[in-house]
């Protein structure tokens, strides 16, 4: 019987333990926030011991960034939806918005409860609002107060997000996207024709 070190993983089962340390990571980033959480409880809901996720992660900042290595890229996606011009863009924004998120409730939530909870200006989802959002909307939207639009257009995106995936306020968690899009997309298209 050979003994290992605290911390170390048994052989052979690397791959499923750090799986399960990320999937108990998001759910308990997407349910608490960041400050919510400890890495006690990640390891209990993962069934391993604590020093696995230092082990692996390092510290509770690092594992968050590991538990939200996003499923899409939000460049290309807005990339594609101001290529064609302002015209129908706030129908695409929102649909393109939606179906890449919908399938990731739990990171968008995790995206958004760090960002609320934490107060850092430099959160996740603020840089991914600033730089990869509203930067791309400037580049289509016109007009002396076009960043103040951009803006708009972005807080309503994130608004609606985080009713939805959030704080799960019905009927909009369930709402087909369709539906979403039907309702929503002509008050956000004022913004970007004005």
């Amino acid at each position: 019987m050979t003994s290992r070190t605290r911390g170390r993983p048994a052989a052979g089962t690397s791959g499923d333990t750090r799986s399960e340390i990320l999937a108990a990571a998001r759910s308990q980033f997407a349910a608490r926030g960041f400050n919510g959480v400890s890495l006690r409880s990640i390891a209990r809901e993962a069934g391993v011991d604590a020093s696995l996720i230092s082990h692996y992660f390092g510290d509770k900042s690092a594992l968050l960034v590991a538990s939200m290595e996003l499923p899409v890229n939000p460049i290309e996606k807005i990339a594609g939806v101001v290529a064609d011009g302002p015209d129908g863009m706030a129908e695409r924004l929102l649909r393109t918005f939606l179906s890449a998120w919908d399938p990731h409730r739990e990171v968008f939530s995790t995206l958004v409860r760090t960002t609320l909870g934490g107060g850092d200006t430099d959160a996740p989802m603020l840089q991914l609002a600033r730089n990869v959002l509203i930067t791309s909307l400037l580049e289509v939207i016109e007009g002396d107060d076009r960043e103040l639009r951009a803006t708009l257009i972005a807080s309503e995106i994130i608004g609606m997000a985080t009713l939805r995936y959030v704080a799960k306020l019905e009927p909009l968690t369930d709402a087909a996207i369709e539906d979403v899009v039907a309702a929503y997309a002509p008050s956000m298209q004022v913004l970007i024709d004005r």
